[in-house]
């Protein structure tokens, strides 16, 4: 085993070498980010107008679906990660493919509101178990670069983002508004790229030895001048920590601003005399921007602390969510894509890579699953947003109070320094279920 690690030996064949194996999931996982993204929640509100005009519901109704594919996708951020623990990635991916075809499914046969709500939920779960908690885990054992792959991981997810609608419209267009057949189509993209990403994903032992190899490289490493931890944190101890909490909360406030910049804004705009197509537009630059920001994050972030991306990428959503509440002409607009696109970002982006440099690689899994949980409660974003909006007559005064919530977040981390390194508690002192309380607590 230690020649096939270190090479004290042979040079393994590059088809066989571990270094192949890391860039294949990369790929794969990527491909599969983009995939998945474009399918569900770039797709769903483009596909609902001839959805509803064909079943005859309310919007309300129609919006429903969309909050759980959301809440439910934030919600099972812990599934995955308890069957990996279990079963091993490939098993997951294997699941996971199995319930997003069969929420494709329900959606493709939907006859009334019931099937229509279950196949969103489940391909919220679906999504969960096949993008962000098994890449995250696979690529964080995979790379001591790990901004790197992230950026690269995190940027396929925006592209699908950006691709989705336009699939979405092109296929609809060919097919004369055929939305069962789109659906019918995702079931198999689910089906074929999760099993082609499940095969390049590699076994339990290479995941296992490349981690291994992966922690000694980054142990070797922490001299440099971007902090990363000696010892390995569990969820437990880095429940009792204030930078979890400040991490956390950023990672609430990214996708409550992303969530309802994307429903809301093209509304938002028309009703200050923008035509559909400019505000549409802008959205599209919002997204464009987005993987323009995880890009940079991913070549800058092992190189640069990713603590002081984080803070431009919050002052960037701070910016970009109030100059989004008061636009009506083009320099606002453009002021407010690129902001919120830039912090969306950015956001997620520095907050993954601090998690692991702050906790260390061992429980990034339970770790990371637990910040994924305030998903569930960001989906109330576009809620809250339509509630404003019936009370006050327009959606400014939402984005101004979210611009505030970001911002007070943004304050906590411009004081924020790593964790020390005699902070932790003994494991004993909190359970796992008291810390998982305290994130909903949080929530």
């Amino acid at each position: 085993m230690a020649s096939l690690i270190h090479g004290s030996h042979s040079s393994p064949p590059p088809w066989r070498s571990w270094a192949w194996r890391s860039w294949s999931a990369l790929a794969a996982f990527s491909i599969l980010l983009f995939l998945i993204t474009a399918s569900t929640f770039s797709s769903l509100g483009v596909v609902l107008p001839a959805m509803v005009k064909e079943e005859h519901w309310s919007w309300t109704e129609a919006g429903l679906g969309f909050t759980l594919l959301g809440a439910l996708c934030g919600a099972s951020a812990f599934l995955p990660a308890y069957l990996i623990r279990r079963v091993g990635v490939r098993a997951v991916l294997l699941l996971g493919t199995a319930v997003m075809a069969l929420g494709f499914l329900c959606l493709s046969v939907t006859r009334g509101l019931p099937l229509y709500l279950i196949g969103a939920a489940l391909c919220g779960v679906g999504y969960q178990m096949m993008a962000l908690i098994p890449g995250t885990h696979v690529l964080a054992a995979a790379f001591q670069r790990r901004a790197l792959a992230f950026g690269v991981y995190f940027t396929f997810g925006s592209l699908g983002g950006v691709a989705g609608p336009w699939f979405v419209i092109s296929f609809m267009d060919a097919t004369h508004q055929q939305w069962r057949l789109f659906w019918v189509v995702q079931i198999v993209i689910a089906l074929v790229v999760g099993a082609l990403c499940t095969a390049l994903v590699g076994s339990s032992r290479w995941l296992q030895e490349t981690s291994d190899e992966t922690d000694a490289q980054v142990a070797a490493s922490v001299a440099t001048k971007v902090y990363r931890s000696v010892r390995n944190w569990t969820l437990k101890e880095a429940a009792r920590t204030p930078q979890f909490y400040v991490l956390l909360a950023a990672y609430f406030g990214h996708l409550l601003c992303g969530v309802t910049v994307a429903s809301l804004s093209v509304a938002h705009l028309t009703e200050h005399r923008i035509s559909p197509a400019v505000a549409g537009a802008m959205l599209s630059f919002e997204s464009l921007m987005g993987i323009g920001g995880r890009l940079l994050g991913g070549l800058v972030g092992d190189h640069v602390d990713p603590r002081y991306v984080l803070l431009f990428a919050l002052a960037s959503m701070v910016l970009g969510s109030w100059a989004l509440s008061v636009a009506d002409n083009y320099p606002m607009m453009v002021l407010y894509a690129a902001g919120t696109g830039l912090g969306f970002g950015l956001t997620a982006l520095s907050v993954t890579v601090l998690l692991l440099n702050y906790f260390g690689r061992a429980h990034n899994l339970e770790i990371f699953s637990a910040v994924c949980l305030i998903g569930a409660v960001s989906a109330l974003g576009p809620v809250f947003g339509g509630a404003v909006r019936d009370y006050t007559g327009g959606f400014g005064l939402a984005f101004q109070i979210y611009a505030g919530v970001i911002a007070v977040v943004l304050a906590a981390a411009v004081f924020m320094r790593p964790p020390a390194k005699d902070a932790a508690p003994q494991a004993d002192e909190l359970t796992e279920g008291e810390a998982v309380g305290l994130v909903k607590k949080a929530a």
